[in-house]
């Protein structure tokens, strides 16, 4: 991973066009070939990022300090230096990646193994799905064959949204895949996650843990 703090602008070129003016930024280059520019005040959320495959080209003689980041549909990340305070490079290897708390790991072991839980028809792919940005918990099939994305969380906040949001992004460049859309499946689902989840055409599903692991209700029924 390449760490650079730099005071530069930032421009955009692609479906849309953006600008960010000149301030001290961190850039993040990683090994994948994604390029990302963070502020101070954003929490892990970048200002303005490409996403792998993309290429980086450093500009030299009338072009130094002005880097060029394109992706494989065209789109430009011109960002241009104008002081350099910090670059660094670091191997940081081969990550293990996130553990999940026994509930969550849980969860999807027993999703997994009822799949037909998310609707009639499901069929499971495979239980973590790689991806160039980490594991999809679930992979699987509806009824109608079509390609669906699972993550899975004990309690379902904004951030576990926009995790999914990501790997669809990079699911539906997957022609053998695509489309492909997402189910966000959490015992709990905050108001503000299910809000979002919605807007971006994401399902949510609650899941019973004990009616997973076929324990039944002790409640007194009448029938």
């Amino acid at each position: 991973m390449r760490l650079v703090i730099a005071r530069c602008s930032v421009d955009y070129a692609g479906r849309l066009t953006a600008h960010l003016p000149s301030a001290p930024r961190l850039i993040l280059v990683k090994a994948d070939g994604s390029v990302s520019i963070h502020a101070d005040d954003r929490a892990y959320k970048p200002l303005n990022w490409m996403s792998p495959p993309c290429t980086l080209k450093e500009g030299t003689g009338e072009d130094e300090g002005v880097w060029t980041v394109v992706n494989k549909a065209g789109e430009k990340l011109i960002i241009t230096m104008e002081e350099v305070l910090h670059d660094s490079s670091h191997e940081l290897g081969v990550d293990p990646g996130l553990i999940k708390d026994g509930v969550e790991a849980h969860l999807q072991e027993l999703l997994a193994d009822r799949i037909e839980t998310l609707g009639d028809g499901y069929t499971l792919i495979r239980r973590e799905y790689p991806t160039a940005i980490g594991p999809v918990d679930i992979l699987c099939r509806d009824a109608d064959g079509k390609t669906v994305a699972v993550e899975i969380k004990r309690r379902g906040e904004i951030d576990g949204v926009e995790q999914l949001t990501r790997y669809l992004e990079l699911l539906n460049r997957d022609p053998h895949l695509a489309p492909v859309r997402g189910i966000f499946a959490a015992q709990e689902i905050k108001p503000q996650a299910r809000v979002l989840a919605t807007d971006r055409g994401i399902g949510c599903q609650v899941l019973d843990y004990d009616a997973l692991r076929g324990i039944e209700d002790d409640k007194l029924r009448l029938f």
